[in-house]
């Protein structure tokens, strides 16, 4: 079907999809490239695991599936899987990403007549440009999405609200949230969130909704596999999973938890959170980080004790105390410079309260592989996340199988290649 209200401006949309958003490899587009994070593993690593593992069957967890890379590969491959995400934009995302049960011409055919409607509502209107309840702007990067693209993005959404067709519904909306933050929003990525200095005054919000649109009924259509493992996703702190995991239910777990650094996850899905209605004003953020792995000062608060699970590790205890010491030299002061040392304790004992509440429900002789980064975020003292995780890991019963390099990232900390590794542990029963 051609969109024949705005041909040209397809066009357009056509040669800014050619940019590369990420580095997810063509081949491996389909269904991944729905919505992802910047820099999210790829696709082809799950795959060369799950053969390391022999797995063709059974079930794959991942405990921390942010956008459903883990999941959607397991699909594809004919694996049932589980997804757990405590980030309300990401657990959407994740559950989408493997509906493939929708008809891809009814989308197509109910995404046309949203963009003849929004096209029409936007032509017309003469008023004040639409914008967002203050509590809910204020969440906002400053700047991060000009207020012409917001008014266009605030009809599009309100006209795919008006028109909500069940079957189809969360498809559109993970489209739409590709296309705000991809389209229509002044962020960047590199890899942190940033506003870019040369701000969008205008997008091509519908015609770039619609141009999602093609390419998840594209995938649909001519994409599906034959034979597809079932996925369900949880929205749950994968520090607790009793509620719904079964005992000696999982073959194996591929993964990749927050790092311990001073980069507030909450941040990279902040626009799209808020436009959905994930998030509304300052007591849901904070909620909302209540319920995530303390990776970040940002989201540390009053009666937090995941310490106490690596109370007795003296490696840990040495680094918080060498970044204290750090801190105490350099006469920082500040009240998240304070946290440095208490949630690096509170990452890595989360950690093992992950690893620990995990155990029952594995198989004897499942695989497990954590992708992981060192750091050396807090004032410059490294920390080896990949080492120190295999510590925790073989305290708790299970066998360290290797430490693999994946790749390297330049640290604008320490201007050094910093390691992101591959764990693989091995439940012996």
């Amino acid at each position: 079907m051609q969109l024949e209200l705005f041909q040209d401006d397809v066009k357009q949309v056509e040669i800014k999809k050619k940019e590369k958003i990420n580095k997810l490899k063509e081949v491996d587009s389909p269904f991944h490239s729905w919505y992802r994070f910047v820099l999210s593993f790829p696709a082809h690593l799950v795959r060369d695991y799950l053969k390391k593992f022999n797995l063709t069957k059974g079930t794959l967890l991942d405990p921390f599936c942010g956008t459903g890379t883990t999941l959607v590969e397991a699909k594809i491959l004919g694996i049932d899987n589980i997804g757990i995400e405590a980030n309300p934009m990401a657990y959407f995302a994740s559950g989408v990403k493997i509906d493939w049960s929708i008809n891809p011409e009814k989308l197509l055919e109910h995404a046309f007549l949203v963009c003849k409607k929004a096209h029409k509502a936007i032509a017309k209107w003469n008023g004040i440009l639409k914008t967002l309840p203050q509590e809910s702007f204020k969440l906002l990067l400053k700047d991060s999405i000009s207020p012409l693209p917001l008014h266009k993005a605030l009809i599009l959404l309100d006209v795919i609200n008006d028109l909500k067709k069940d079957s189809l519904y969360k498809h559109e909306l993970l489209a739409f949230a590709k296309m705000i933050v991809y389209y229509a929003s002044n962020l960047y990525f590199g890899p942190e969130v940033g506003v870019r200095s040369n701000k969008k005054q205008d997008a091509l919000v519908v015609e770039s909704w619609f141009s999602i649109i093609e390419n998840m009924v594209n995938d649909l259509k001519f994409n599906k596999p034959r034979t597809m493992g079932n996925g369900i996703v949880y929205f749950a702190d994968s520090r607790e999973m009793g509620d719904f995991l079964k005992p000696e239910s999982i073959d194996a777990v591929f993964t990749s938890p927050p790092y311990p650094n001073e980069k507030d996850y909450t941040r990279t899905t902040r626009l799209e959170s808020v436009l959905l209605g994930f998030i509304k004003n300052k007591t849901d953020l904070k909620n909302l980080k209540k319920g995530l792995l303390r990776s970040n000062t940002r989201n540390v608060y009053k009666g937090d004790d995941d310490d106490l699970w690596i109370a007795n590790n003296r490696e840990i205890q040495s680094i918080a105390d060498a970044i204290e010491t750090r801190r105490i030299e350099l006469k920082k002061t500040s009240g998240f410079e304070r946290m440095y040392s208490k949630v690096t304790k509170l990452y890595f004992g989360g950690m093992a309260r992950h690893l620990s509440v995990l155990r029952p429900f594995l198989k004897k002789g499942a695989y497990l592989g954590y992708v992981v980064g060192d750091q050396a975020s807090y004032l410059r003292v490294m920390i080896r996340t990949g080492t120190l995780l295999a510590e925790i890991a073989k305290s708790l019963g299970y066998q360290v199988e290797s430490m693999d390099l994946f790749r390297t990232r330049f640290s604008t900390v320490t201007k050094e290649q910093i390691k992101e590794e591959v764990l693989i542990l091995r439940w012996p029963g």
